[in-house]
């Protein structure tokens, strides 16, 4: 589904009620590790200073920010799709489907959706993307902070269970040091097999 092309007419009674989500997901670049999406309803009575696209912020920023959002938001959850869903469905359609996963876990439940992109996940509920939504919606900036802390602490957690990658600094992305680590040591189980760096050295081994 793409884009819609003007406001929605659910969304202005859903913001009303204080029922709008924001969702964006983390982890679309890199080689290895799932992608994780994180979808917020923030509580206008609880406001959050500092939101803002998650890659503007330093990573001790956007841990205190992440632990306000957990405290103060109304509902928000944090879902992934995994490697292996990812080499089988498509670096898009995994990040849409981990969004649309985390819409769903939502308690209290969402009724619009505010997509950053241009790609609406399959929803029960209307829905609208906006490209460059991280810089303008507060929950979908609250969103990207979520999803890009859980991914992190997920990426430190895979160089515990497969050092030697250097997971924990390039968290996945195809850094001269990680294509060096690849190179050498071949992939692991986390590293995205449909990727092509991985698979042309998978294509090698052959």
């Amino acid at each position: 589904m793409k884009a819609a092309s003007a406001h929605s007419l659910f969304e202005a009674p859903a913001r009303a009620l204080g029922l709008v989500c924001g969702a964006d997901e983390a982890g679309r670049g890199p080689l290895a590790g799932p992608v994780v999406a994180a979808a917020v309803i923030l509580d206008p009575k609880q406001p959050i200073d500092g939101l803002r696209d998650s890659k503007q912020l330093a990573a001790a920023r956007r841990e205190v920010l992440a632990a306000a959002i957990r405290a103060r938001a109304t509902a928000w959850a944090v879902a992934q799709a995994s490697v292996e869903e990812i080499d089988t469905l498509n670096i898009l359609q995994a990040s849409l489907l981990a969004m649309r996963r985390a819409i769903e876990a939502l308690q209290p439940a969402a009724q619009f959706a505010l997509i950053d992109g241009n790609q609406l996940p399959r929803l029960a509920i209307p829905a609208r993307a906006i490209v460059g939504g991280d810089a303008v919606e507060p929950a979908i900036c609250a969103a990207s902070i979520l999803a890009k802390t859980q991914r992190d602490a997920l990426m430190r957690e895979l160089d515990r269970v497969h050092p030697g990658y250097g997971f924990a600094a390039h968290v996945g992305y195809p850094t001269p040091e990680h294509l060096a680590r690849l190179r050498q040591r071949g992939p692991c189980a986390a590293h995205r097999r449909s990727f092509a760096p991985v698979r042309a050295l998978l294509g090698d081994a052959e």
